[in-house]
């Protein structure tokens, strides 16, 4: 099918939803590692509107934006693990699931682990309210897609990276809080695709606890 490339950033929850499509498809591809604070001249090249990671070169086109890349791999791979159902109406619901995910949990997530006081607090509540929306959703499902991981699932199981800076930054369980979704992300990292994409927690919380200084700094000027 042509050389595959991927530019990525390791801790980018975005980056890891590519790699685990194309773990569950058995695609073979290059990974190149991008210095967000340094990007190269392939990334502005091949995504000059953004100049954001992730990015996926499929015989030199490349195709932009995490959710764009998964649904292009499910079409461009089609004969292994579809990733979107084939009914339109649980095809559409999917993609509502998914859209909800991109709206609300990085940016509510970011503000949990990089702020404090109130809006801390804030972001902790509506956090909890969305992931129990979620498993509300998911009900007695083994994943969203039931016995199969789906587009849902790819979108919201790299943000189980966060799990430990969310509730050492926040100061809440999350498996107090929302039992089932944890069950899920743990079902989740029973497949190969998603443990080899996810990085360790304590490293992301080391990460992100540098940005959070970053952030916190910036604030108070």
């Amino acid at each position: 099918m042509g050389e595959v490339i991927l530019l990525d950033y390791w801790s980018s929850p975005f980056g890891m939803r590519v790699r685990i499509a194309l773990a569950e498809k058995n695609v073979e591809y290059e990974e190149r590692e991008e210095n967000l604070n340094n990007k190269s001249p392939l990334l502005s090249k091949m995504n000059p509107v953004h100049k954001q990671i992730p990015v996926l070169i499929h015989e030199g086109k490349p195709v932009c934006e995490s959710m764009i890349i998964v649904q292009y791999i499910d079409e461009v791979w089609a004969h292994k693990a579809p990733l979107l159902p084939s009914d339109p109406y649980e095809r559409a619901n999917a993609r509502f699931w998914v859209d909800y995910i991109d709206k609300k949990i990085y940016n509510i997530g970011k503000l949990v682990w990089a702020s404090e006081g109130e809006v801390q607090e804030a972001a902790k509540r509506e956090l909890v309210m969305c992931f129990k929306l979620l498993e509300t959703e998911l009900g007695n499902n083994r994943f969203f897609g039931g016995e199969n991981l789906n587009i849902v699932d790819i979108a919201l199981i790299p943000f189980y990276s966060w799990f430990y800076a969310l509730e050492t930054c926040g100061n809440f369980s999350l498996v107090e809080e929302c039992p089932h979704l944890v069950a899920w992300a743990k079902r989740c990292m029973e497949r190969g695709s998603v443990s080899k994409s996810l990085p360790d927690q304590f490293k992301v919380y080391t990460h992100l606890l540098e940005l959070r200084k970053q952030h916190l700094a910036e604030l108070k000027g």
